[in-house]
């Protein structure tokens, strides 16, 4: 039986004009970190939750200045983007007890990433069985959790 997957969120996504400047340079320019899903603003890096994410949870963490490469990373910018991570991951274990992660870099267009000219690292919560066939054969991701919901609970993770 044919079931739809009701995923309202990613419309906006799919019918929204696509922003032509780096979506993470304007958000660390605006104030309402809430709206922009950044959960953590660190002098040289800063943590956002993915607003079409992989699964409920998913992270990234960027250096606050707009380089593309590993190699333009300051000393600074490099452990902070370490320290983050380490944080991101003890935020996500706190709140949603994951069995497991990804965590990687997409460096490039051919690697797939969306914005190649901002340096981000993805961290993807992941639980036995989370994996079936939807993402197999439909492309499809389930999101069990609406993203307000879930920035409150990991903002507060950050805080500590």
């Amino acid at each position: 039986m044919n079931r739809p997957l009701w995923a309202p969120w990613r419309i906006e996504y799919i019918r929204g004009e696509k922003e032509t400047e780096c979506f993470l340079c304007r958000m660390l320019a605006e104030t309402d970190d809430r709206e922009n899903l950044i959960l953590f603003r660190g002098a040289a890096c800063s943590v956002v939750m993915n607003r079409f994410p992989y699964t409920s949870g998913h992270l990234m963490v960027f250096p606050n200045r707009h380089i593309a490469e590993f190699a333009d990373l300051t000393e600074e910018e490099d452990l902070e983007m370490s320290r983050l991570t380490r944080m991101a991951i003890d935020a996500l274990r706190a709140v949603m007890q994951p069995e497991g992660f990804n965590v990687g870099t997409n460096l490039g267009a051919a690697a797939g990433a969306g914005l190649k000219d901002h340096l981000h690292r993805h961290i993807v919560p992941r639980w036995v069985g989370d994996t079936n066939f939807m993402a197999v054969i439909g492309d499809t991701h389930v999101v069990p959790e609406a993203l307000s919901a879930t920035y409150d609970l990991l903002v507060k993770q950050f805080l500590l």
